[in-house]
């Protein structure tokens, strides 16, 4: 679905030297990744017990996590599927 009151658009930062030049020319269009294509999340059994276990064992309430994995389009090109294939459970510091 879009939801145009959700989207935020966005900027990138301030250099020395541009590539192109950040004048808009046109109208404002949306893009989201939903709006085209059907999303796809796959989680690795093996990565979610480690997460699960790192939760289990840590006695805070709130954890400082990272899930990483990878983004791909689908051999058709109608979807995209992000394969979360790795569990770092950051540092305390």
């Amino acid at each position: 679905r879009f939801v145009p009151q959700m989207m935020v658009p966005f900027s990138f930062p301030l250099s020395k030297c541009a590539l192109w030049d950040p004048v808009p020319v046109g109208e404002s269009i949306g893009s989201h990744i939903t709006y085209y294509r059907n999303p796809k999340v796959s989680v690795l059994e093996k990565t979610l017990r480690l997460a699960y276990r790192h939760a289990k064992q840590n006695e805070k309430k709130f954890l400082s996590c990272f899930l990483l994995g990878t983004l791909a389009v689908d051999e058709d090109g109608e979807g995209v599927t992000l394969t979360i294939d790795r569990f770092d459970p950051g540092r305390e510091l």
